[in-house]
Parts: structure tokens; sequence; C-alpha cells
């Protein structure tokens, strides 16, 4: 999960891709990075950390020019601590190329092996970004042949991208002198929306609220599979370039990636969140009789609406029982495990009030690695409650993701080989209550009949790629397990690369 935006404009645009930005800053925490183009030159400043401590008002000043493109890095793959692997990533050859991807490509070793071997083209990291970039550029090589480049011929190019890569993608490209370039992978797993500013600007970003926060109204998605070229003056060119494309986003997005106010695939993830809530209620009746429960309280921020919608439909008490300090991350997109550990409480604090005396069901979007569910169900006891009771608006997650979320070792996954009831007594609750995945999928789907169906890999184990096997999940899980405990230290995010500069 990232955050990507790119602007076509007739004014500076340093601003405008900073103010996107900070509105998908949610989508990664681990890095930002900017990119503008004037004339023929591209102006670049990234570094790790988030928006506002990255960018500087020396580092605006150095982003001039009408185009850009940014990105807030969430890493998936490759070396997270690597200040090199933070985008934009660059090439100079052909025409000079700058590029942003948020999603995962599941067979990056091939492809770095046939960029080395047979296309002769370099990587210097670790990043799956990079390689999906060299790919690209020597796609729109080939297809130029040395000319001037065409409308067609960037199409074409991505038509050969989507044939040569697996996995999940969604990219916005700056070719150098000729314009901004979208796709998306032929699934539509990772989001991409296109929108206008009245001024005529053009804007692409992950959600609907990266435009609609920049004043910018949305006009569509971009569907999976097709590619949108947008030229320096305004004009937009758009292809379906995969040969069998069918609309299957990630279901996690809606269940708690993304913002609520954003609409995704013609899905309003407020809506999907009530829906999801509408469907646990069911579930919650079937396990604890709504006259054992004295109020709901939702774990911020993401299940306030299906908790809202549960608690309605129950007929219980809906009440806030946590202060959430916001200028902690959020845990679930920390590096290391200890880091978690040590956050939930410095990130939760619970109002005795709500808690003291009474049976208390707690909402949560998911349950992941368990860890902040055990903290805070011990929250509510130490708080006084006398039964906790905890219900998931998704599914157990009991399956890794390959397609750009970090869940990926099977030993995180708390509901991995155990029973409702082991995680129940694991995280300590009086009761555990889960969503059903089908429930869910169509909870979600009914708001948009268009969607086919959802990438759901994490709850069902199904890959819809249909390239990952168990073998693979465990190559792509390399290092991981051995890494994810030992980064324990934000300060890390502290650093900076130099002051922008002409590439």
């Amino acid at each position: 999960m990232c955050g990507i935006v790119g602007v076509v404009s007739t004014t500076p645009v340093n601003q405008l891709i900073y103010d996107a930005l900070l509105l998908l800053q949610h989508r990664g925490q681990d890095a930002a990075g900017i990119v503008t183009q004037q004339g023929r030159k591209f102006f670049m400043h990234k570094a790790k950390g988030m928006v506002k401590d990255v960018f500087r008002t020396r580092n605006m000043r150095a982003l001039p020019g009408p185009v850009g493109l940014g990105q807030v890095r969430y890493p998936t793959a490759g070396n997270a601590s690597s200040e090199e692997e933070a985008q934009p990533f660059y090439v100079n050859a052909p025409f000079g190329i700058v590029m942003v991807h948020n999603g995962n490509l599941t067979n990056a070793k091939q492809l770095r092996r046939e960029l080395a071997d047979t296309d002769h083209r370099h990587t210097n990291t670790e990043s799956d970004s990079e390689v999906l970039l060299n790919v690209l550029a020597h796609e729109l090589a080939r297809v130029s042949s040395g000319a001037a480049l065409k409308d067609e011929d960037v199409f074409a190019a991505v038509r050969a991208v989507h044939k040569r890569i697996k996995g999940s993608y969604a990219v916005i490209a700056l070719i150098a002198g000729y314009g901004l370039l979208a796709f998306r992978d032929p699934f539509g797993i990772r989001p991409l929306c296109l929108g206008r500013g009245a001024d005529g600007a053009v804007m692409l970003a992950s959600e609907s609220v990266a435009l609609e926060g920049t004043l910018h109204r949305l006009e569509r998605d971009v569907a999976p599979g097709e590619a949108v070229f947008v030229r320096l003056d305004g004009s937009v060119q758009a292809q379906q370039c995969a040969e069998n494309p069918r609309l299957n986003p990630c279901v996690f997005e809606y269940v708690y990636l993304a913002r609520p106010d954003s609409v995704m695939d013609g899905i309003s993830v407020y809506q999907a969140r009530l829906n999801m809530g509408e469907t646990l209620a069911k579930r919650v009746v079937s396990t604890v009789p709504p006259s054992d429960i004295d109020t709901i309280i939702p774990i911020p921020e993401s299940s306030r609406p299906s908790a809202m919608q549960l608690a309605q439909l129950l007929g219980i008490p809906y009440r806030e029982g946590f202060v959430k300090n916001r200028y902690v991350g959020r845990t679930f997109i920390m590096p290391g495990q200890g880091t978690r550990k040590k956050s939930v409480r410095q990130k939760l604090n619970a109002i005795a009030s709500e808690f003291k005396g009474r049976k208390v069901l707690l909402v949560d979007d998911s349950i992941v690695r368990g860890t902040t569910s055990k903290e805070i169900v011990q929250m509510a006891r130490d708080a006084g409650a006398v039964k906790v009771y905890l219900a998931s608006a998704a599914p157990p997650v009991r399956h890794p993701n390959v397609y750009g979320i970090d869940m990926p070792t099977r030993t995180e996954l708390v509901a991995h080989n155990r029973s409702v009831e082991e995680v129940r007594q694991l995280i300590g609750a009086d009761a555990l209550i889960y969503q059903d995945v089908e429930a869910m999928k169509q909870a979600v789907g009914k708001i948009n009949p268009q969607v086919e169906g959802f990438e759901a890999s994490c709850f069902d184990g199904f890959y819809i790629t249909g390239d990952i096997s168990d073998e693979d999940v465990t190559a792509l899980n390399e290092g991981r397990e051995r890494g994810g405990e030992e980064e324990d230290d934000d300060d890390a995010s502290r650093l900076s690369l130099p002051n922008a500069r002409a590439l």
C-alpha cells in the first residue's frame, strides 16, 4: 500500500502535490517524494519520513514546473530501511522517465534476471518498483525505435508491460517532454482515479479524497488494464491495454486501508463499512445475546462506521471509549513488532467511565497480528470492564498477502492455523466474533454491481493472478521473519536525503 499522485497543469504543481500527499499520508508513513518538470528538466526531492517532515520551504522552492508526481511510501518489497528505495525512481533512457508505483510485483526476481541478461538494463536496489520502471523504459525504447514518441507507442509499451509483469500495480510515470502516463493492473487490485480542476488541470491519484481535497472533480476510476496518457497541454488519451481485464479490487482497501470519505471503483468506503457492520450484527447475535452487552465501543478509527451500524441495529448504546493520540502513526504499518507493542498504549487511552462495571463489545476493523487486540482487551479490563467481547468487521486473516499489504509471514497472522476459540484465548476476550468472508464480499460488492469480485487472498487464500504457490509465498517472504523484529527504532525515519536536485 502506497499513495501516488500525478498532475498536469499550467501553473506550478509543487504545493498541489504536497497537499495531495498529505491527504494520502494514511497510505504510507515510511518515505515521501515529489518530482516536478520544468522544460525538459526534472527536479526531485525524496526522503524517509512523513510528508510534513520531508518537505521544507527550501525543498518546495527547488521543485518548479507545471507537471509532476509524488508518492508516500509504505514498504512491501525490498529494503524498508533503505533511503535509496524511496520513490519516485528515475531512468534517463529513453527520453527520461520518473515513476511512482503502488502495489507489489509477484515475478520481480524473474524480471530482474531478464532485465540483466536479455534487456541489458541495470537495477540498483531491491525494489520491485525499480524493476517495473526498467521494464516500462525498455518497452518504450523498443516501440519508439529512437524516434519521437507517439501516443500509440505509449499504449503499445503498456500492452507489452502487462504481458511481462504480474502482481498488483497502479503506476504514474512522467516522460520528459511528452506527458504523464498512468496505468493499472488487469485485475484492478490497487486503486487509481482521474479528475480535473476548474482550471483544466488533470490529476490522477490513489484515492478520490486526494482529488476532492485539492478542489478537483472526480471524473472516473482508471479501469483495470487501462492506460491514460496526459499530454503536457492537458489533452487526455486512454486505451485498454490488457487482453482480459476484470475488476477485482483489494477488499482490504474497504476494510482498513482507504479513508472513509473516498469512493473507489464506484464504492463508497464509508458505505462499505456501514454494510459490514450490518452483516456483522447477525454474527454477533448468534454468539452473544444483545441483553448481555451494555455498550458498543469502536477501536479508532476505521471501525467506527461498522460499530455505529452494529449498535443501531442491535439497539445498544454506542460510546467512544478510547481517545486516540493522532500524533502516533498507524500501528498496522509500523515496521517492527517491537515498535507495535510499544506504541499501542501510546496511541490509545481508555475513558474509564465508559468501561467501569460494564459488559462492553469492542469493534475493530480487522485483526491481523493480534498484538494490538490483546493490549486493547487488557486496557478495557484495566479500566473496569466486567466483560470484554471483541468483534471484527473483517473475517479472520489467515493467509499472507502478496499484492502490497504488509502481512507477509504466516507466523505473524494470529488466525493462521488457529480456531476462533484459540484466537479468543490468545487475545483474552470473553467472546470473539468474526465477519463471514462471503457476507463481507456481498456487503461491499452490492454497492456497485459492476465489480466482478474482490481480491481477498488474506481472507480466503485465493490469489487471483493465478501465479502464486506456497513456494512462491515462501520466497516472497524471505528475510521478513528475520528482519521484522529488529526494526525497533523510529529515529531512522528522521533521516533525509540532500535537497532537491535537477536530474
